[in-house]
């Protein structure tokens, strides 16, 4: 029987112009402190705009020593995509991305990269955003996560050095849409000292209309085996005035609370943990996101007592070199100096 899950990874393009779409994996190397972002993109401009393509993307990034994080692109002919619903497969080339499985490699930039990743694909769908994004056309992006927190096997080759996995923390999304966000912040961890059942997801997106940009959505999703409650959902519109965020190079700090507490959290890294990447929209404009994929975390749950309403923490979760945290903007900061570099 195929799952929700399974279906959300099926790609969307109808072959017609103006969409971008995107599966990627992270995951966490701890015993290394490294973190790897992988990446199978395409994109159909709109008339004007320049000719369909596929992309890959592989990036590398060292806790340890930031001098050997690097990122490289390489682009494709859109003939050389080829996906199938049943069962789920994007391929490009002979790059290919299953519901269970992530493999490929190329050479570009003075690195050659390759990974053969395999995990038990998850039965528990994560939506990024709210209900409401999902229905109609309303939301220029789109994004869902069927495989939120796995354990992988396999290895990564980055330039003859060998990453073996056995078990690393993946998290694997696919996401879809004409534009990306105006702006945006996101953060995922699954890789916490101590409890690897434990996982986190947050989004804060600000979205354009017309010459109005919108105020600052905030997202938060906090899954913890065997608590009550075990999911912090502070997705739909009833808790969005209260969840709050800032972010910026090297920093997401989020807030929310609900009627069983408060989550509250602190994402950080140095400005050279992270890798400036640029992105065009379908319709030319560019877009830059900033990303790391070996920040610290630290996430703290307060309880509320039923009977007084008086907050006490509960738990504390922490993260060192095995977050994921990437911030979006229309204009990069001068302060991230490297580049994924297209090859």
């Amino acid at each position: 029987m195929t799952t929700d899950a399974a279906r959300a990874n099926i790609m969307r393009w109808d072959g017609g112009p103006g969409h971008y779409e995107v599966w990627y994996a992270t995951l966490a190397h701890p015993s290394t402190e490294t973190g790897f972002w992988i990446r199978y993109t395409m994109e159909s401009p709109l008339p004007g705009h320049g000719e369909p393509y596929a992309q890959l993307w592989f990036a590398r990034f060292d806790g340890r020593d930031p001098r050997r994080t690097f990122g490289i692109n390489q682009k494709r002919p859109i003939g050389e995509l080829v996906a199938t619903a049943e069962p789920f497969s994007v391929r490009i080339g002979a790059n290919e991305l299953t519901g269970g499985s992530a493999r490929g490699g190329f050479a570009g930039g003075g690195h050659e990269v390759s990974w053969d990743l395999r995990w038990r694909p998850s039965e528990r769908l994560h939506r990024m955003f709210m209900g409401l994004a999902y229905k109609g056309t309303w939301a220029p992006t789109q994004a869902v996560t069927p495989n939120q927190n796995v354990a992988a096997e396999g290895e990564i080759v980055v330039d003859g050095e060998r990453y073996e996995l056995a078990g690393a923390p993946l998290g694997q999304t696919h996401i879809w849409g004409r534009k990306h966000g105006y702006a945006w912040a996101w953060s995922h961890c699954n890789a916490f000292e101590g409890d690897r059942g434990a996982s986190l997801e947050t989004i804060t997106a600000r979205i354009r209309r017309g010459q109005i940009v919108l105020p600052p959505l905030t997202m938060i999703s906090l899954y913890l085996d065997g608590d009550e409650p075990s999911v912090w959902d502070l997705r739909e519109p009833w808790a969005l005035p209260f969840t709050r965020s800032t972010y910026g190079t090297g920093r997401y700090h989020l807030r929310g609370e609900s009627l069983a507490g408060r989550v509250e959290i602190e994402m950080t890294c140095r400005p050279e943990d992270m890798l400036l990447t640029e992105y065009v929209d379908p319709d030319g404009e560019a877009a830059f996101c900033h990303n790391t994929e070996c920040a610290d975390a630290r996430v703290e749950v307060w309880r509320r007592s039923p009977f007084v309403g008086r907050l006490r923490k509960h738990r504390t979760l922490i993260a060192r070199k095995t977050a994921h945290y990437e911030w979006g903007a229309r204009a990069g900061d001068p302060l991230v100096k490297k580049r994924h570099l297209t090859v």
